[in-house]
């Protein structure tokens, strides 16, 4: 509430995805739509999957948590040297910092995915399109 009167009024604040960050409308540096976003995770969980059943050799029927620890080891190494990952590159979308935490990058990426693989914070998200794992990382997805 006190941050709607700060910037002129509830509705009055939401021109588009990102405006409140002073990201563009289109174009790089925008935030991207959820169907890119979804279709980098599905990439990046693809690629874990290769990594922990076919590289690694676990076994499906009993190593359930392997990708994900795969999935989650990617993330964080990938994000904290690039700013992406191998499907967000693919998909033209990059994460970056908002600013508004004063969290060192990598922590700000181990706190992002920690919540990412938690499911629900990625769902719940804001008219920015920031999931609860962004806002609670200081973090914003933008294409590149």
């Amino acid at each position: 509430m006190e941050r709607e009167r700060e910037t002129g009024g509830g509705d009055d604040a939401f021109a588009y995805r990102g405006n409140r960050l002073g990201m563009p409308e289109t174009g790089p540096g925008s935030v991207p739509g959820v169907g890119r976003r979804l279709l980098a995770l599905a990439l990046d969980w693809g690629l874990s999957l290769a990594v922990a059943y076919g590289l690694i050799g676990a076994d499906p029927q009993t190593e359930q948590l392997t990708p994900v620890l795969v999935f989650a080891l990617m993330t964080v190494v990938l994000l904290s040297l690039f700013g992406t990952t191998l499907g967000k590159r693919i998909t033209g979308i990059g994460i970056a910092a908002t600013g508004e935490r004063s969290f060192p990058w990598p922590l700000a990426v181990v706190i992002r995915t920690a919540l990412l693989c938690l499911v629900i914070p990625a769902v719940v998200y804001d008219r920015d399109q920031r999931g609860l794992h962004d806002r609670a990382a200081g973090t914003v997805s933008r294409r590149l």
